[in-house]
C-alpha cells in the first residue's frame, strides 16, 4: 500500500481546505466564442473561474469531452481551441436555432488531485457566436414577376425573399432595387417619405419621388415573424402594348460588418389583368409529425381560395422562404397543397421545421399569398441508451480494458461512465447500475441536477483489490430508459489488476557490435537482440524500441527484437552507427533496460573520385623557371582503403605539364612568355584503385600573368631633335609632347612622366599622365638659348621600369643659324645628364666683367694702386673660363650674341594693338628625319612629305633677334657619355630609337636615375664614332 510522506501530508491538508472553501454544488462554466476562429484561441481559464489555485502541478486538469474542438492545459487550466474549425451553421445542435445564446458546445473538465486522491468533474458550455460568414442569396439568379397592365400606382407585388444562413444582425438587413437609370431605391413601410439607397455609396437617401421617372420602386415590409418581405410598388402607368417587360436588378444586403450582398435579375413581365389574389384559410399552419414517419406520409393540407375564375383562379402551391433541409425532407403538391414526408425525419437531427408556402394563381400576372408552416417533430422511443466508458485522470483505459494496480486505495475512481439517450422526455430518462458481485460501484460525477437525458458517473473501487486472488474483473453496466416499452443497453469494462513491477529487463551484453555492408537492400535484418525479465505476466512481457537518434534508419520489431535497416546505408556518409536498444516491460510503473548496439558499415567501391572543382583556374607569372609548380588540384574519393587510392594523369597534346600523384601538384616543363601565349588548357584524370576502377576528370585553365619585364619605349621626340620657343610665348604654352609605349599590360603598362634634370629655372612642367610639356614661367633674357630637359618615363610595375629621354628646347626669336643649334644639340648628347644646359651661360659672366672694370677705374686714381693692379694683372689674373685669353679677340667666338643698338627701339604700329598669339604660334620644332623621309609635327605629330634636309619656320621673330646659339661654346671640354639603349633594335616599330643619342630611350631599373657627375656607372666616357655621322635635325 502507498505511504504518505510529511510533505504530501501538508499538500493534502492544503487541498482539503481549498475544497472545503468551494461551494458544494459543482459550477457550470460558460464561455463565449466567435465561430470560424483560428487555432489556439484562448476561451477562458477553468482554474480561475473555479477558484482553484493552479500552476504547481499538484492539481491537474483533463478535458473529458469536447476535445473535438477544444484543448486544455493540464497545469494552468487554460481552455483554448484546437486545429478543427468551428462553423456555427454546420453544428448539428445549432440547426434551426435562432437565439445566439442557445447555440453552444458542451465540454467536461475533470480536476484531479495529487495521486488521483480525489477527482471533480465540471460541465461547461461554450456559446458559439455567429459571424457574418454567409452571403444572402436569392432562390434563383433570375426572378420573374408578372405584372398586370393598367394597375393603379402604388400597387404592391411580393418578391421572392432571400435566405441567409446567418441570423441576427448578420442576417438580411435590406433589399435594394437598381432601376433602369442606375439608381437604387427602397422604401420602408411606416415612413412618410421614400427611402432610397445609393448603389455606389451604400448610403440611404430620402426623397419624395416626385422627380423619379421609373415606373417601379422597392418597398420592404417587416412581417410578424421578424422577416423582411420585399415588395415591388408600381409608380407609373403600365401599358403592355407599349412595353411588355422590364429587367431590373434586385440586391440584398446583410447587416454584418463588412456587409455581404448578392443580387438577382428581376424580370417584370407586363400581362393582362388578374385582379384577385389567392387567400390562405390561415396565415399560420402548425402540425406535429412523429419522427421516422415513412416517406409519402401526409402531414397537412394547405388550402387557399381565389375569387377569380378560369386560369386566374387556378392556384398552385410552392415553397417560399424555405431552407435547403426543408426542401430535402418535405414534398409540397403544387395542385392540392398537401404537404407530405419526402425523406425520413430524425428528431434528434431536426426538431422543428419552419418555412413559408406561397399560393400563386395562374393569371397574368399571377397573384400570390403567403402562409407560415411550422412542423414540430415528435419524439419516438427509437434510441437505446448509450453507455460510454472513458478514462478518467491517470488510470489507463484503452479498448475497454482498464489497468488498475492492486495497491490503489478504496473508493478510487477508475473510469468515467456517461449514460445518455437521444430521445426526449420520458424516453430519454435513463437509470443505470453495475451488475454482478464485483468490487466496483457507480457514483454521480456531479451534484448538480443536469439534463435527465445525460448522466455521468464515476466507477469507484468499493473494496481492496488483490492480484493474487483475482487478476481480472468484467464489470457490466446496464442502462434502462423510461420509455414505453423501455429500451436498454449494456457495456462492459474489463479491469485488469496489475502486479507490482520490480524487475527491469536485462540484456545479456551491454554492447553488441556487428559489421554490415553498405548499399544494402532496405528491410534486411542486421541482428536480433534478446532481453529477459524476472517478473511474470504483463510485467514480464517485453517491448523493444530504439532511441530517437536512428529513427527512420533502423527499426526493431517490438516483440521479436529483430533490428532491420530501413534505408540504404552509405559508408561515405556515416561509417558507424551507435544507438541504444531499450527493452520495456508492460508493468506499471514501466521498468526498462538498455544496451548499446554498434553497427560498422563495410565499404564498397561505389564512389568515383571527385575533384573539388570542375574547372581549376591558376595564374602564374611569366618567366617562371621550367619544372616549377604552377598549381595544385584537389581530388577526393569518399570510399576507403584500396577503393580510395587515386592515380592522377594529365591529358594534353603538347606534353608541357606533369603532375605529382601524391600531392596533385602540376609542374611545367617550359618557361612561360605572356607575349607569346597567354593561356593553357588541359584536363586532369583521376582513377581510383577499386575493381572495377572509377574515374573522373577536371579541366585546368592556366593564365600567364604579365611580369614587368619590358621598360617603356619613347617613340617621340627623338633625342637629337629640338623645338624653337619664342621668348614672347605665354605661360601654359605647350612646348612638346613626349610619347612612350610599353609592351607589358595592366599596371605594368601604365606610364607616368617626370622631368628629372635640365630645368634649373623651373620654366617647364610635364603632365605626369599625358607627357605634355608646358611653359610655366615667363621667359627672361637669361633664358635665351638651348634647354635640355631630361624626362624620365616610369611604368607602374613592381619593381618599376623606367626610360630616360632628352627634350631640347631652343629659346630665341628666330632660328637664323640652324647649324649652330645642331652643333649645340650634338654637344648636348655627349654632356653628362647631371650637367644642366639651360639658357645663356655668359649672362652671369658679363656681370662679373663689369665689376672688374669698375675696380680698374678705381685703381687709376692712385699710382700705387695702378702698379699693384698691373702686377696682379700680369701674374695673378686667371684665365677665362671659356678657354681663351683675356684681351685677345677670338674671331671664331660664334657663341657671343650679336649686339644691337639699344638706342634704336623697334617701331610700333600705333594703329594696331598687340594681338594675342595662340599657345602653339610661337614654337619652332626641330626634329630628326624619320627613315622614310617624313617628319613629325611638333604638336600634332602629323606626317608631311618634306625632304630629309631641315627647314625652319620663324614665328614672331625679326631680323634683329639675337642668335643665342653662339653662347654655347664651352672652353672646358667634358667627357662625352654613351647612353646604353635597352629597347629592342629589331623591327620597324623600333627604327626611330635604335641608336643613341639619336634614339630616345635611356633605361633605368628604378624610379630615379642617377645623374651625378661623380657616379657614371651607367654611362661610358668613350666617344662613339657613330655620333660623327648624325642625322641632321630638321626644323619644323
Amino acid at each position: 500500500m502507498r505511504t504518505t510522506s510529511a510533505v504530501d501530508y501538508h499538500c493534502y491538508c492544503f487541498l482539503i481546505l481549498q475544497l472545503l472553501s468551494q461551494p458544494a454544488a459543482k459550477q457550470v462554466l460558460r464561455y463565449r466564442l466567435a465561430e470560424e476562429g483560428p487555432a489556439d484561441v484562448r476561451v477562458g481559464n477553468v482554474a480561475t473561474d473555479l477558484g482553484i489555485v493552479a500552476g504547481s502541478g499538484e492539481v491537474t486538469f483533463t478535458l473529458e469531452s469536447g476535445s473535438d474542438y477544444f484543448k486544455i492545459d493540464n497545469i494552468t487550466g487554460d481552455l483554448s481551441t484546437n486545429e478543427r474549425r468551428i462553423d456555427r451553421e454546420k453544428l448539428q445542435q445549432c440547426q434551426m436555432i435562432f437565439d445566439e445564446n442557445e447555440c453552444f458546445i458542451d465540454f467536461e473538465v475533470s480536476v484531479i488531485g495529487p495521486a488521483q486522491s480525489w477527482v471533480d468533474l465540471f460541465e461547461g458550455k461554450v456559446i458559439i457566436l455567429d459571424i457574418n460568414d454567409n452571403t444572402p442569396s436569392f432562390p434563383s439568379p433570375v426572378l420573374t414577376l408578372s405584372v398586370e397592365e393598367n394597375r393603379p400606382i402604388g400597387t404592391l407585388y411580393l418578391l421572392p425573399t432571400a435566405t441567409d444562413r446567418d441570423f441576427g444582425r448578420n442576417g438580411i438587413e435590406r433589399y435594394e432595387l437598381i432601376q433602369d437609370n442606375g439608381e437604387s431605391s427602397v422604401r420602408r413601410l411606416g415612413s412618410a417619405s421614400s427611402s432610397s439607397v445609393d448603389a455606389h455609396s451604400g448610403k440611404r437617401r430620402f426623397d419624395d419621388g416626385a422627380s423619379r421617372s421609373s415606373v417601379f420602386e422597392l418597398q420592404v415590409a417587416d412581417t410578424t415573424d421578424g422577416e423582411k418581405q420585399p415588395q415591388l410598388i408600381i409608380k407609373g402607368a403600365l401599358d403592355r402594348e407599349q412595353r411588355d417587360s422590364y429587367e431590373l436588378t434586385l440586391r440584398v444586403r446583410d447587416g454584418g460588418d463588412p456587409p455581404r450582398s448578392s443580387q438577382a435579375i428581376l424580370r417584370v413581365m407586363i400581362t393582362d389583368v388578374n385582379d384577385n389574389s389567392p387567400r390562405f384559410e390561415k396565415s399560420v399552419y402548425e402540425a406535429d409529425l412523429p419522427e421516422n414517419s415513412s416517406p409519402g406520409a401526409p402531414i397537412l393540407q394547405l388550402k387557399a381560395v381565389d375569387a377569380d375564375v378560369g386560369v386566374n383562379g387556378q392556384i398552385e402551391y410552392v415553397f417560399g422562404a424555405a431552407t435547403e433541409s426543408v426542401r430535402r425532407l418535405l414534398r409540397l403538391d403544387e395542385s392540392t397543397g398537401w404537404l407530405s414526408v419526402l425523406h425520413r425525419i430524425d428528431r434528434e437531427e431536426v426538431s422543428q421545421l419552419r418555412f413559408s408556402v406561397m399560393a400563386r394563381d395562374r393569371g397574368q400576372p399571377p397573384k400570390t399569398d403567403k402562409a407560415t408552416v411550422i412542423i414540430n417533430i415528435k419524439d419516438e422511443n427509437d434510441n437505446v441508451p448509450n453507455i460510454d466508458i472513458r478514462k478518467i485522470g491517470r488510470i489507463y483505459l484503452r479498448d475497454g480494458v482498464a489497468n488498475v494496480a492492486e495497491d490503489v486505495v478504496v473508493d478510487t475512481p477508475i473510469a468515467l461512465v456517461q449514460v445518455s439517450d437521444r430521445d426526449k422526455g420520458p424516453n430519454g430518462i435513463v437509470t443505470c447500475t453495475v451488475v454482478g458481485d464485483v468490487p466496483f460501484q457507480l457514483k454521480p460525477a456531479s451534484e448538480i441536477e443536469g439534463d435527465m437525458n445525460k448522466k455521468k458517473y464515476f466507477l469507484h473501487t468499493s473494496a481492496p483489490l488483490d492480484y493474487e486472488a483475482i487478476q481480472e474483473y468484467n464489470v457490466v453496466i446496464v442502462a434502462v430508459d423510461s420509455g414505453s416499452p423501455s429500451l436498454s443497453s449494456n457495456n462492459s469494462l474489463i479491469v485488469k489488476v496489475g502486479d507490482m513491477n520490480d524487475n527491469p529487463p536485462i540484456f545479456s551484453k551491454n554492447t553488441m557490435e556487428v559489421s554490415f555492408p553498405e548499399n544494402n537492400a532496405p528491410g534486411e535484418r542486421v541482428l536480433t537482440v534478446v532481453a529477459l525479465d524476472a517478473d511474470s505476466g504483463k510485467n514480464a512481457e517485453i517491448a523493444y524500441s530504439l532511441d530517437s537518434s536512428v529513427n527512420g534508419i533502423f527499426s526493431i520489431d517490438p516483440d521479436s527484437g529483430d533490428i532491420r535497416v530501413n534505408t540504404i546505408l552509405d559508408r561515405e556518409q556515416t561509417e558507424r552507427y551507435e544507438f541504444k536498444v531499450v527493452a520495456k516491460d508492460k508493468g506499471l510503473p514501466v521498468l526498462q533496460g538498455s544496451a548499446t548496439v554498434l553497427v560498422l558499415v563495410a565499404d564498397k567501391n561505389d564512389n568515383e573520385p571527385k575533384f573539388m572543382q570542375d574547372v581549376f583556374t591558376f595564374y602564374v607569372k611569366e618567366n617562371l623557371q621550367p619544372n616549377s609548380p604552377v598549381g595544385m588540384v584537389s581530388v577526393m574519393d569518399a570510399d576507403k582503403g584500396h577503393n580510395a587510392e587515386i592515380s592522377l594523369y594529365i591529358e594534353e597534346e603538347e606534353d608541357i605539364f606533369s603532375i605529382e600523384n601524391n600531392t596533385g601538384t602540376i609542374f611545367s616543363t617550359v618557361a612561360f612568355d605572356r607575349e607569346q601565349k597567354t593561356t593553357y588548357s588541359f584536363r586532369v584524370k583521376a582513377v581510383d584503385g577499386g575493381d572495377p576502377p572509377r574515374s573522373a576528370t577536371a579541366t585546368v585553365s592556366l593564365f600567364v600573368v604579365d611580369e614587368n619585364d619590358n621598360p617603356p619605349t619613347v617613340t617621340f621626340p627623338m633625342n637629337n631633335s629640338y623645338t624653337l620657343l619664342p621668348p614672347s610665348s605665354n605661360i601654359r604654352t605647350v612646348v612638346r609632347t613626349v610619347i612612350a609605349t610599353d609592351t607589358d599590360t595592366g599596371n605594368n603598362a601604365n606610364l607616368s612622366y617626370s622631368i628629372i634634370g635640365g630645368n634649373p629655372f623651373r620654366l617647364f612642367e610635364i603632365d605626369s599622365a599625358t607627357g605634355v610639356i608646358s611653359l610655366v614661367s615667363k621667359l627672361e633674357q637669361k633664358h635665351f638659348g638651348l634647354h635640355r630637359l631630361v624626362v624620365q618615363v616610369n611604368d607602374s610595375g613592381v619593381p618599376s621600369q623606367s626610360t630616360t629621354t632628352l627634350v631640347h628646347v631652343y629659346v630665341n626669336e628666330t632660328l637664323s643659324n640652324s647649324t649652330v643649334v645642331d652643333a649645340q644639340v650634338s654637344k648636348s648628347l655627349g654632356t653628362p645628364l647631371n650637367a644642366d644646359i639651360a639658357g645663356d651661360p655668359n649672362y652671369d659672366l658679363g656681370k662679373q666683367r663689369l665689376s672688374i672694370a669698375i675696380g680698374v677705374v678705381s685703381g687709376i686714381m692712385t699710382v700705387i694702386l695702378i702698379i699693384l693692379v698691373v702686377v696682379m694683372a700680369r701674374y695673378c689674373r686667371p684665365k677665362n673660363k671659356n678657354g681663351y685669353e683675356a684681351g685677345k679677340k677670338d674671331h671664331e667666338d660664334f657663341f657671343t650674341p650679336q649686339q644691337h643698338d639699344k638706342g634704336k627701339k623697334p617701331k610700333k604700329d600705333k594703329n594696331k594693338k598687340k594681338s594675342k598669339q595662340p599657345l602653339y604660334s610661337s614654337i619652332v620644332t626641330v626634329e630628326a628625319s624619320k627613315p622614310n623621309g617624313q617628319r613629325y609635327d611638333g604638336v600634332n605629330e602629323k606626317l608631311s612629305d618634306s625632304p630629309g634636309m631641315g627647314r625652319y619656320r620663324s614665328v614672331n621673330g625679326g631680323p634683329g633677334s639675337p642668335d643665342l646659339a653662339r653662347h654655347y661654346k664651352s672652353s672646358s671640354p667634358l667627357p662625352t657619355v654613351q647612353l646604353h639603349p635597352q629597347s629592342p633594335t629589331a623591327g620597324k616599330k623600333h627604327q626611330a630609337v635604335q641608336d643613341l643619342p639619336p634614339a630616345n630611350t635611356f633605361v633605368g631599373t628604378g624610379d630615379n636615375i642617377s645623374i651625378g657627375s661623380d657616379h657614371c656607372s651607367e654611362y661610358s666616357t668613350q666617344t662613339i664614332n657613330k655620333y660623327n655621322k648624325q642625322v641632321r635635325p630638321h626644323l619644323t
